[in-house]
């Protein structure tokens, strides 16, 4: 008899504002994406565990869970679990984009594992829980890390996000974005690393910044509680003025912003994510066939979160 199969997805995601501040305990935003990633587990009678994936397939066993690339999130998820989990199962990872391109795929297969695991286990699939729970896998992973992604990944639509204390707020409005990609990224721990190198030899400076863009943030909230959009894509236009600043621009990115700021559609553009590489986001959307530097994404705002099937 086949055994039951449990299935959840999540959306990746996208930094808005506030990258950098907000592991300063600055208020930033972030928003999910249309596309996701989905798992899908069935159980099984013995205790392997099998992964398949496009990166590949991956078999080991629950007594022996070793956290292997390019797995490590999924398989921390599951060791959180370990205590409670009596058999094996087969776990099928679907993702609609590519990890390489900045939508956040390391948070929205971490919030797509716990969920799955959670519906089987039949524990809380409360929002707050599985926030917290995802957040700890990525930050036992990476590192280093705000968990504004897991939340975005975890609620959906746009969400102000403070690190400590803990705030998560999804706001009620989204609208339509362009993103293109730069064709390379660098490793956001190494990005963070060197920002934080820079503030270590100008610390009052890199203060005035933060205030700035925390500020920048609550007024942003305001301006999608208002829809008064214009005023939000400004935000976006001073906010990537601030990462050029703190040196987390690249010649090419400069000019996808650049590109997307020349459309009449585009009400403001900027650096998602760390920087030095991956997405540029442009608040408006502008024809397919616009010319513009950069790989553009089939990808939109989304305001819908995880979500168990």
């Amino acid at each position: 008899m086949a055994h039951e199969s449990y299935k959840a997805s999540a959306p990746g995601n996208l930094m808005l504002l506030g990258e950098h501040a907000v592991l300063y305990n600055h208020l930033a935003m972030a928003c999910a994406v249309t596309r996701r990633i989905s798992i899908r587990l069935t159980p099984r009678t013995d205790t392997q565990i099998l992964l398949v994936s496009a990166l590949g397939n991956y078999r080991t066993d629950l007594d022996n869970l070793e956290n292997k690339r390019p797995f490590q999130f999924v398989l921390n998820a599951i060791e959180f679990y370990s205590d409670r989990l009596s058999t094996g199962f087969d776990l099928k990872i679907e993702s609609e984009f590519s990890d390489q391109v900045g939508l956040g795929s390391s948070a929205a297969v971490s919030v797509a594992t716990h969920a799955v695991l959670r519906s089987w286990l039949e524990e809380s699939l409360e929002e707050k829980k599985l926030f917290t729970a995802s957040r700890q896998t990525t930050l036992k992973v990476q590192g280093i890390g705000s968990g504004a992604d897991v939340a975005a990944s975890v609620y959906g639509g746009i969400v102000a996000y403070r690190m400590d204390p803990l705030y998560t707020k999804k706001l009620d409005r989204i609208h339509p974005i362009t993103v293109v990609y730069s064709g390379y990224k660098e490793p956001t721990v190494k990005v963070i690393e060197q920002v934080r190198q820079n503030m270590e030899k100008d610390p009052a400076r890199f203060d005035e910044l933060y205030h700035t863009i925390n500020q920048s943030v609550h007024t942003a909230v305001q301006a999608i509680n208002d829809q008064e959009w214009l005023s939000l894509g400004i935000l976006f236009n001073v906010n990537h003025g601030i990462m050029e600043i703190m040196g987390v621009h690249t010649d090419r990115l400069d000019a996808i912003v650049k590109g997307l700021r020349s459309q009449p559609d585009i009400l403001g553009a900027k650096i998602s994510g760390s920087g030095l590489g991956d997405c540029v986001v442009g608040l408006g959307m502008i024809e397919k066939s616009t010319n513009i530097p950069g790989e553009r994404l089939d990808v939109d705002m989304s305001s819908e979160g995880v979500r168990f099937e």
